[in-house]
Order: C-alpha cells, then structure tokens, then sequence
C-alpha cells in the first residue's frame, strides 16, 4: 500500500463533515481510500485483509464492533469491472465457508465520490487515537491493527 486516507463515500451529500456523517442523514460511510501497487499486492490479498480485520463483524448490518449505525456500514468499493468481480468471488468463497446461516453483510459497489475526513482523523492511530498512543504506519510493521 503507497498511502491511506480516511473520509466517506456512497453517499448523497457534498462536502460531508464527520458530525454530518454521524447524523445518519448524508449516506455516507466512513471509509479507507488506499493507493496501491498491483505489482506489490494484489486487489484480492487487500480484500482479505479487510475481511480478517473485521472478523464477526462482517456478519453485522451497519455496525463494526460497538460503532452502529448506517455510516458504519462495511463494503468494497469497486473502481473497475476487474475490481468488481473479484471482490464479488471473494466474498462469496467465504459465504460458501462460513454457511448460509451467518450472511456477510459486507457490501460491494462501485464507488461514488471518496470525501476525505478533516484533517485531524487523518493518520488518527499514528497520531495517538482515542488512548494517546501512537502506532507505527512503517511498511512492514508487525504491529496489530487496532
């Protein structure tokens, strides 16, 4: 992965500001934009990272861990057919794993307008987070993600 930022996408509004999203009257879902190198990592390992990292809760509507809500719903926004169709595939194998009984809530669509967040949610676990300590965004860090 070359860079990150943090902001929200597939919603209605314009501009969108952090307490607008948190509303829940925008549509918009707080997300991660990342800029990467195909030939470093593939668009399907990116997607099954995001799914380990959100563990149970790719099988919760609009919530991830405690934060719930339609802004945190979970999806794959998809910038090309090839995109598209992998996650799609992906998200399906682990459908097929994990049984009809638990439903991947994880969404998949094309992705509208990417808003970033204000400056102060950019980078936010490296600049501390909510508990002061910061983390690591060296490539190749071990680190957990929190």
């Amino acid at each position: 992965v070359i860079c990150t930022a943090v902001g929200y996408c597939q919603g209605e509004v314009e501009r969108p500001t952090y307490n607008a999203v948190c509303s829940a009257r925008t549509g918009h879902t707080e997300a991660v934009q990342l800029i990467f190198d195909p030939k470093e990592t593939s668009f399907r390992v990116l997607c099954s990272v995001l799914m380990s990292q959100l563990g149970r809760s790719m099988f919760l509507k609009d919530q991830v861990g405690n934060d719930r809500g339609p802004q945190y719903r979970h999806g794959i926004y998809t910038h090309t057919p090839e995109q598209r169709a992998e996650a799609e595939a992906y998200l399906k194998e682990i459908q097929e794993k994990v049984g009809a009984d638990n439903k991947i809530q994880t969404e998949v669509e094309d992705a509208q307008i990417f808003w970033p967040a204000e400056e102060y949610h950019q980078q936010y676990l490296q600049k501390g987070g909510r508990f002061g300590e910061g983390q690591s965004a060296e490539k190749g860090c071990k680190d957990t993600i929190r």
